[in-house]
Parts: C-alpha cells; structure tokens; sequence
C-alpha cells in the first residue's frame, strides 16, 4: 500500500474517521489494528515476524530493568542478536554465501554453495534498527521499560513510519504513543501541507527524474557525456525528492493524528562539508550509527587515527545497512573517505595564521566540490554493478557535445525542481533569520494567507499537470 495511492488515502480516511470518532483510550488500539492491517498489505507472512521482534525485545528490556545485574547483559545480547540474527538471515544471507564463493573462486578453491530463494521483509532494517536502540537505552539507563505490550507494539509498528522510517528513538515516540492525545487546527493544517509536499516530491520529481536515470543506468552501454551528467545528477534530485518526500508523507499522516515525528530531512544539498551533510541527510539513521556504532567504537577518543577508523567502519557499515550489495559498501567508504578528507582539512586549518580567510575564501569551490564527490558516491548507490559504474564512468568520459535532447532534458529537470529549490531556499533562510530548527513547516505559515494559498496551489497544480501516473514504489522499500 503506497503512500502515492488511493489504496492508502482510502485506508488512512477510515482510520482518521475511526480514530477521531473513539474514546481516547481506544486511539492506540485502533492505530495499532490499522498498523498491522498496513503492514499485512505488503506481506502478511511477516506479521508474525514483526510480532516476534515485538515480543522478544519487550521482553528482554523488563528483564534488563527488572532482573539481577548480573543477567542485564546478557539479556540486552539475546535482544541485539536476535534482531541482528533475523536481518542477517533474511537480508544478507545470500550476498554472505555469494561474497565467499567469489573469494574462494579468485583463490583457486573449488567450493559448492546454495543459496536461498528468500523474501526480504519490508522494512526490517528500520524497525530492527528502531527496536534495538530501545533495549540498548534501557541498557543503558537513559529510558525506562514500558509496561505496557500494546504501547511497545504500536511503537515498533506505527504504520506511518514503519517501513522507511524515520527511526524514532523511544525516548521521543514513547512518551506520545503512552499519552491521550488531542488534534488540534495546527495538527491538521500542518499536516495537509507535509502530506501535499511529500507527494510533489514524490510523483513529480522523484518519479518524473526517474525517466531520465533509468536509461543511462540500465546497463545498455555508455550514454554520451552530457546525458550521463544530467542523468547523475537527476539521479541527485531523484533519490532526495524520493526519500524526503515519503518522511514528509509519513510525518504530515502522523500529524493529522496527533503524533510528531522527527525531521529527516534539513536541505542535504545546502551542505558545505560531509559533516554537515550527514546532520541533514538521513538524520535520523545518522544519528542512529553515532550513538549506537560510532561512540562505541571509541569516536574521537584515543587520537586522529583511532577516530579516522572509526569513521569508516562506521560509514562501510551505514552502507552495508542499505543493502546487501558491494555497491552499497562502496558508497558507504567514499562517504567515510569524504569525512576523514575533511577533518584532515580542519587540523590543516588549525595549525595555520590566518585560516579564517583561507576557509571563507575556499568555502564556496569545496561545497560545490563536495556536491559534485556526493553525485559521484550516487553513481555507486545506483548502479547495479561494477560494470553499470564502469558504463556510467565511461559515459562521463566521453564525447561532450550538448545535443537538443540534453537542453530539453535539462530544461524538463529545472521545470520540475523549481518549485523544491524555492521552497528549499525559503525555509533555509527562515531557520537561519530565525534562529530556529521549527518542529513543522513554520516558514510557510508564517506567511501572508495570499502567499499561503499561491503555494498551495502551484503543487496542486504540479501533482495534476506533471505527476507521474504510475504510482511508483519508493526508493527506500528495498531497504
């Protein structure tokens, strides 16, 4: 059931309707009910398997809370491994199995492996990821155990974000889900706007922007060089449109009932360096591997060198979590490159005079170049293969001459990213005028009604003239 369907508009009316209509003590039952009916849409095998998770880690933290010192341990280890030992399985076995015949095989060793034909559960790295950082905290002494199972099930499997996120820490989500909950004006309005953004993100860019990758990337030869410039960086726009516009989906569907989830997503593209890339991509994953890989690897303690390694495990690892693909690790070690590359920047500007004047002067070339090295990491997040990059590679490297279909192509790009690139521009300077991160879209309602309704109106306009009209799946399902 896709957010860009009238399957799920449908579905999320009945629950709205049902939702308001029910005594407050009934609003988590319904939620959960719709959660589950949601998730049986996409495969309703995986009930029992999102169910299990559900069980074992509630379990496992009131035994972590409640049981002798001595067994806090290893009942956090039954929790972290079972959830790592069902992703394991059901995401990465066979790319595990195939990974070691090819190195047998490069070896000279003669070794017979099977692999299995097996079905990956939608969303079972964002709620895995989601359920451990709950037992982990409460490990940790930063949360308390809920007591109540219903509360824990509707956190683990709240429809709007469980199939690609955000993921929500308890601590945040918690508290909301265990609460009566009130919808107010605000809520409703706020949650319209997300809703309306996320699908001109989605059925307008993200989809339209898929058109022109999907012959460069398809694996039919090299393009020439113009095309495959633009197809990489409509592959750019693709994959944030894709991304961010199914967490505004996710965040405005939450909204309308009375629950707020976190920011995703702050103006990636805005980013100057890696570092602050990665506060405004993805925060929430972002954060997941600080806290939970990143500090406990050492993080910036125990010297430059130490914190350099664990920077790229930390990233080769943020890549494999994608998929189990050596494409994806690729990705992962050119980010973790980037970060290690800019910190080395930082300690050089330390030790000289006058760096300030160095950094003000080189800002603008290295945050065009850092753009241009995260274009170049998309090519290995998007290609298939080895020999997809090699194509692409090769493409760029090609004749460079601007046929008519590349100005058409680049002109089509810009028709359908302008209204994202406005509203990108006006939000970053709010927050920067402001001085402000606003929990929803402060910017917009902060303007004249007049203003309001013509921005409204120009996205109801894009999703009618310029939507695509084959609902197409969101990029971040596979994961």
């Amino acid at each position: 059931m896709l957010f860009n369907s009238i399957a799920f508009f449908v579905f999320f009316a009945l629950v709205l309707a049902l939702y308001w209509a029910a005594p407050r003590r009934l609003q988590n039952p319904i939620l959960l009910i719709a959660s589950y009916v949601f998730y049986g849409f996409w495969d309703w095998r995986f009930l029992g398997l999102i169910a299990l998770s559900t069980l074992i880690d509630f379990s496992c933290a009131r035994a972590i809370e409640d049981g002798p010192a001595a067994a806090r341990r290893r009942w956090l280890l039954v929790s972290v491994g079972t959830n790592l030992g069902l992703l394991a399985f059901f995401k990465y076995f066979n790319f595990f199995v195939d990974s070691f015949a090819e190195l047998c095989a490069a070896l000279g060793w003669s070794v017979s492996t099977t692999t299995l034909d097996i079905v990956l559960p939608v969303g079972i790295s964002f709620y895995t990821f989601q359920t451990m950082s709950y037992t982990i905290d409460v490990y940790r002494g930063e949360l308390a155990a809920t007591r109540s199972l219903p509360s824990f099930a509707l956190y683990v499997a709240y429809f709007p974000q469980l199939v690609a996120g955000p993921i929500e820490r308890a601590t945040r989500l918690l508290p909301q889900i265990e609460k009566a909950r009130t919808i107010g004006a605000d809520d409703l309005r706020e949650g319209a706007w997300l809703v309306l953004l996320g699908l001109f993100k989605k059925v307008v860019i993200a989809d339209n922007m898929a058109r022109i990758v999907e012959p460069v990337f398809a694996g039919e030869g090299a393009s020439a060089g113009v095309t495959t410039l633009l197809a990489v960086y409509a592959f750019a726009l693709q994959i944030y449109a894709d991304f961010s516009g199914y967490t505004d989906i996710a965040r405005g569907v939450s909204r309308c009932l009375g629950i707020d989830l976190m920011v995703n997503f702050r103006r990636p593209y805005f980013a100057a360096d890696p570092q602050e890339f990665w506060r405004r991509w993805h925060i929430s994953l972002s954060q997941w591997l600080r806290d939970y890989l990143y500090i406990p690897l050492g993080g910036n303690r125990g010297g430059a060198l130490r914190s350099y390694r664990n920077l790229i495990l930390t990233m080769l690892l943020g890549g494999l979590w994608h998929g189990a693909s050596w494409m994806f690790v690729i990705w992962g070690a050119i980010h973790g490159a980037l970060l290690v590359v800019h910190r080395l920047w930082r300690r050089l500007l330390g030790g000289l005079r006058g760096a300030w004047v160095l950094d003000r002067l080189a800002a603008p070339l290295l945050g065009l170049a850092f753009f241009h090295a995260v274009c170049f990491a998309w090519i290995f997040f998007r290609a298939r293969s080895m020999a997809s990059v090699g194509e692409v590679l090769g493409g760029l490297a090609s004749t460079w001459t601007v046929a008519d279909a590349d100005v058409a192509t680049l002109r089509y790009m810009a028709i359908c990213a302008l209204p994202l690139v406005i509203l990108d521009l006006w939000e970053e300077w709010y927050e920067r005028r402001h001085g402000l991160r606003p929990r929803g879209p402060a910017y917009v309602f902060a303007a004249p009604a007049p203003l309001r309704g013509l921005v409204f109106a120009v996205l109801i306009l894009y999703i009618a003239i310029a939507g695509a009209p084959a609902g197409a799946e969101f990029i971040y399902f596979q994961f």
